[in-house]
């Protein structure tokens, strides 16, 4: 059959146990960053690794994108492949926006520059953000220099587009063995940036943590690139390979584990580092070397691990089901809820512990509703709609 932009591709099987671990990170992402409202650094930061969740992300979306489009292009042309990944992505994107614009000014007491802003400003940031068109530093208009000041997590979906980019324009082509050897090249940059190396002189200080990509400056975009192609191509490889490792109880194991690697404490203290001055604290090595194991190896092992297993019970499918749908809306909608956390704790420094408790919980459980309302309500809706109007078309008459 000739391509043509009006053949719709419909759904393939799901892995159940891989949406159900991206579905887990989602929610360690949101305890990560509940529980880094109260750090008093990053060698005490509870879920110290929770960073890494976005690594793992990427693993699976790779993975993912070989499995749903590898076979299909003999159907699709690359157009086609475009609407269909801003079909998935960019409805949550614009909603998640919105939340931001919404939620602003409720971060103005932890944010200083959050008063200070301009309303055009704001509002250009706003209407870039729609459109995941990063802004540089001088963009700033809380303090952080996001590239997505409305909505924070917005830079990772910046590399997930690029990741699909170069995966339609390039990658698709490639045979196995190819693919191989540019994630073995990636896997080398990785150990550039955890090892400390920076043969290529644009990371800076030394900090043997694999956090960082979300700003518009030389050091974060190299970051941001190293975290994304490794992971990303390496989980497309995996899916070619096709050879996976069958685990008894995958999910619970895989889980277990992935919740272990992301919360095991920091491995040594974070000195500050003097590259002129030729010092590498130790502490610092080997945090660098415990995190670019797990993105290497660990991450890689789960996705072979969950692609291999298998759910029994309709319960425990169901469950799986839930935590996959969940994850890419609460992911990209709860941080807005962690800006107002900071805030709130900002206005209320010597409020009782139970009540600081108290509000964490409630932040987390609300931003679970909220991404389930936003899924139920808003993304499977929209998605359903523009399935039926923008990628089916119309058919032509005989």
């Amino acid at each position: 059959m000739a391509k043509t932009e009006n053949v719709y591709l419909a759904s393939k099987p799901r892995y159940e146990i891989l949406d159900g671990l991206r579905g887990v990170a989602a929610l360690l992402v949101v305890a990560f960053h509940l529980f880094e409202t109260y750090s008093k650094g990053t060698p005490y930061q509870i879920i110290n690794h929770g960073y890494l969740a976005v690594d793992f992300f990427f693993v699976l979306s790779g993975f993912v994108i070989g499995y749903a489009y590898d076979d299909r292009w003999d159907k699709m042309t690359l157009g086609g492949f475009f609407k269909r990944r801003l079909t998935r992505l960019q409805p949550m994107v614009v909603l998640g926006t919105i939340g931001g614009l919404l939620m602003f000014y409720f971060g103005a007491d932890a944010f200083r520059l959050i008063g200070e802003a301009p309303a055009w400003k704001i509002a250009l940031c706003f209407v870039l953000g729609i459109f995941m068109i990063p802004v540089g530093p001088k963009m700033d208009i809380r303090g952080w220099q996001e590239s997505y000041p409305i909505n924070g997590p917005q830079w990772t979906l910046m590399l997930e587009y690029i990741g699909n980019i170069l995966y339609a324009l390039f990658f698709r082509r490639m045979p196995k063995w190819l693919l191989a050897c540019f994630v073995g090249l990636f896997a080398l940059l990785t150990l550039n940036f955890g090892l400390g190396l920076d043969v290529f002189d644009t990371l800076g200080r030394f900090s043997g943590r694999f956090a960082g990509g979300w700003s518009i400056t030389e050091q974060q975009l190299w970051i941001g690139f190293t975290r994304l192609l490794y992971p990303f191509f390496c989980g497309l490889l995996i899916q070619r390979i096709g050879k996976f490792i069958k685990v008894k109880n995958a999910f619970l194991w895989c889980s277990l584990i992935l919740i272990t690697v992301l919360s095991v404490p920091r491995i040594g203290a974070a000195p500050s580092f003097s590259r002129e001055a030729g010092f590498m604290p130790g502490g610092v090595l080997y945090n660098g070397i415990y995190e670019s194991a797990v993105i290497l190896v660990v991450f890689p092992l789960l996705v072979l691990m969950g692609a291999g297993g298998t759910i029994k019970g309709k319960c425990s499918m169901k469950f799986c089901k839930f935590l996959g749908e969940l994850s890419y809306p609460l992911y990209i909608t709860h941080y807005p809820m962690i800006y107002a956390q900071m805030s709130w704790k900002a206005v209320h420094p010597d409020a009782p512990m139970g009540q600081h408790i108290m509000v964490a919980i409630g932040f987390f459980a609300l931003s679970i509703l909220l991404a389930w309302a936003c899924l139920k309500f808003f993304d499977e809706p929209t998605r359903k709609w523009l399935t039926e109007h923008w990628l089916k078309g119309k058919k032509k008459a005989a």
